[in-house]
């Protein structure tokens, strides 16, 4: 399929075969004096012309309207375009390409129904992923196919995301509040749910003593007070995008699972109101501080969709030291790192002395190691018995500093969330 610059109306290649076609059918009939090839030569000329006149004299402006849905192995992407007044849906060439890392077919399969040219892609993952999906390349082209001209799209990005299901109850963790929010006034007057933080929008289920009259009548509608052991803490989400030994291809696929998991914390604690803040460390250390609300959902989202693997890994120390820079220290910290090379420049002894409680999350790359010649099912299963062997030697250096989470299958992040609300000393996978 061509691809037209913006702007313009562009042949297509059959139209130039259309083209040399009429010019020898033209010569023809002059050498040979004969009028029917020179009247099949002028049909074959003007057909051209009149597709260029039949063409919208500049470029349209087509509506897209998209989304996606499915669960955490299928992604399921529908919209619809749907042409300005005075063009046909059925002139209108849409494509949707599958993102690259996602399985299925190569692009989604459209259709023309109720004025619009819909479009439905089916792709698989198996893994949580950050994917964002290129718009449709729209195209307008005339019944013929001779002449072509670009649309330009009204429409949003779209992003897809996938995380395991289980980030949903990191709500109901209770984090330590280590820094005074901002306007937090300290209160001698200790509630039932402990000391006055606030007034917040009543909700249902609310008691009659917890709505504060003075404000509820100032303001005209039910307002509540809201006690500091209602809030969640402050935590800090440190994505480790330093590159490993494993290779770039294993890399780019653990790039995908970090900053998925990363995001469903984050956007669990958020939810929860814990503030919360993104530290992504590669050679030097990006920040997101520390904040709450729908605004740093978004931000946090932009951070670790535009986040990329180094090229060169900085130094653990720096990373802790940078940390200081953004975070108090005692801010509860989740490292999410493969922890491929740790034996060699260990990252979490530098957190951890300068004030920072870590828990690790880390995508273990088992599944990820190249496989040698074809083995015995017998031989794979001790194979694999042995790398996740070696793999929890190479982790029993990083336990006498934080404990850690093996995390062995990519769909599912119960065992993490279990550990998180009732935190044990004994090692968790």
């Amino acid at each position: 399929m061509s691809a037209p610059a913006p702007g313009g109306l562009h042949w297509r290649p059959r139209t130039y075969l259309l083209l040399a076609v009429g010019a020898a059918l033209a010569a023809a009939g002059v050498v040979l004096r004969d009028p029917t090839p020179l009247y099949l030569a002028l049909v074959l000329l003007l057909a051209p012309v009149a597709a260029a006149f039949a063409a919208p004299r500049r470029d349209p402006v087509v509506r897209l309207a998209w989304g996606e849905n499915g669960p955490l192995d299928e992604i399921r992407v529908e919209g619809a375009v749907t042409p300005p007044e005075g063009i046909a849906p059925e002139d209108l060439e849409v494509s949707v390409a599958r993102p690259p890392g996602l399985g299925g077919p190569s692009a989604a399969a459209t259709r023309v129904e109720g004025g619009a040219v819909r479009f439905e892609g089916r792709w698989s993952t198996d893994a949580p992923a950050i994917t964002p999906v290129a718009p449709p390349h729209v195209v307008w082209r005339d019944p013929a196919g001779l002449v072509e001209r670009a649309v330009a799209l009204d429409a949003a990005d779209l992003t897809v995301v996938r995380y395991p299901p289980e980030l949903t109850r990191l709500r109901l963790v209770r984090l330590d509040r280590t820094t005074v929010l901002p306007g937090e006034i300290r209160s001698r007057r200790i509630g039932a749910s402990g000391e006055f933080f606030g007034v917040r929008e009543a909700v249902a289920g609310d008691p009659a003593r917890r709505v504060n009259w003075w404000a509820s009548a100032r303001r005209g509608r039910l307002l509540a007070n809201e006690y500091a052991l209602e809030r969640a803490g402050d935590v800090v989400v440190f994505v480790d995008l330093r590159p490993t030994s494993l290779g770039r291809e294993a890399d780019e696929r653990l790039l995908g699972i970090e900053r998925a998991t990363a995001l469903g914390v984050a956007d669990s604690f958020v939810a929860a109101k814990a503030r919360v803040g993104i530290a992504l460390f590669g050679e030097f250390l990006d920040a997101v501080p520390l904040s709450t609300g729908r605004d740093q959902r978004l931000r946090i989202r932009a951070a670790l969709a535009s986040a990329r693997r180094a090229h060169v890994g900085g130094p653990s120390e720096r990373g802790g030291v940078a940390l200081r820079r953004f975070f108090p220290p005692g801010t509860t910290t989740i490292l999410v790192s493969p922890l491929v090379d740790e034996a060699a420049d260990p990252l979490v002894p530098h957190l951890t002395r300068r004030g920072y409680p870590v828990v690790v999350l880390s995508p273990s790359p088992v599944a990820l190691l190249p496989r040698g010649a074809a083995l015995a099912p017998e031989d794979e299963a001790l194979a694999d018995r042995l790398a996740r062997l070696l793999r929890r030697a190479e982790l029993a250096g990083t336990w006498q500093f934080a404990p850690v989470v093996d995390w062995t299958d990519a769909g599912s992040l119960g065992g993490f969330v279990e550990f998180l609300r009732r935190p044990s000393p004994r090692r968790s996978s």
